[in-house]
């Protein structure tokens, strides 16, 4: 074969190979760029494992409730948004009689958290456990810096068990000092009020690289999200120290590698 016509051939090879894998590079282009736009957005985000219409949940299983008042609900939210087993939370107003109480006209509510939880992975009693280990329970008229009625402790229950159980953790916690007395009050629950949308997820709201990591969360999403319950524990540094360095490396790993897609904490 001529020397001009084999270098012919060999020029017409690499252009069929180049052709060929730029192709495949277009191809994989557009299946990375159709993947995100799935995913709702190009920015960084941490999207949960599941739809919120589905519930968030980590399980088809049904969820329980719980309802604990313990000072000011922004650090309440967050002392049990990281907890394994707890699906989702939400600050809000219980306690009292008002008919739908609001932040300037509380009555006599006090601020309050509700627990969405999976029973199968933690229980009411763990919970009451996280409730006084969270809060001052022998401060008088308040919590913290924070003075007035709706600051008040209180443990509202569902049902006789619940009541039982609440009644000897107090009597308990009573028994380790004998200098004060405990002030929780043990209520049944009656009606649970949700807080204005600006109370929710307060510790995250404040933490603008964690919001930038979630992406554009709508507000009913953020609320309603597992995922945000528990960034929003990290936030407020109420994690258990397990799941907080747990964290820490999930975040330093997205930031090491610079990719938007991380599906859970």
């Amino acid at each position: 074969m001529m020397p001009a016509i084999r270098a012919g051939k060999s020029e017409a090879m690499k252009k069929k190979k180049r052709s060929q894998r730029d192709l495949v590079v277009q191809m994989l282009g557009f299946a990375l760029l159709c993947s995100l736009m799935a995913d709702g957005a190009l920015a960084i985000r941490f999207p949960d494992p599941v739809s919120p219409r589905s519930n968030d949940s980590p399980s088809n299983r049904p969820l329980k409730t719980a309802v604990f008042a313990l000072g000011c609900f922004w650090r309440s939210e967050a002392a049990f948004g990281c907890l394994n087993g707890v699906v989702r939370t939400t600050a809000g107003y219980a306690g009292g009689s008002k008919p739908n109480p609001e932040f300037r006209s509380l009555g006599d509510h006090a601020e309050a958290v509700q627990i969405e939880y999976d029973p199968k992975l933690i229980n009411f009693r763990q919970l009451v456990d996280v409730f006084w280990s969270s809060h001052d329970s022998r401060q008088v008229f308040g919590q913290g810096p924070d003075v007035g009625q709706q600051y008040r402790s209180i443990i509202f229950t569902n049902g006789t068990e619940e009541a039982r159980l609440a009644s000897l953790s107090k009597e308990r916690e009573q028994t380790k000092s004998r200098s004060s007395i405990v002030t929780t009050q043990i209520q049944q629950l009656g009606a649970f009020y949700p807080a204005e949308p600006e109370h929710q997820k307060f510790e995250l709201k404040r933490n603008p690289f964690l919001l930038q990591l979630i992406g554009n969360m709508p507000e009913e999403e953020l609320e309603r999200s597992n995922l945000a319950a528990k960034l929003n524990g990290y936030a407020a540094e109420l994690c258990p120290s397990k799941i907080q360095v747990h964290i820490d490396l999930k975040i330093d790993d997205i930031l090491k590698k610079g990719w938007p897609l991380l599906r859970d904490v």
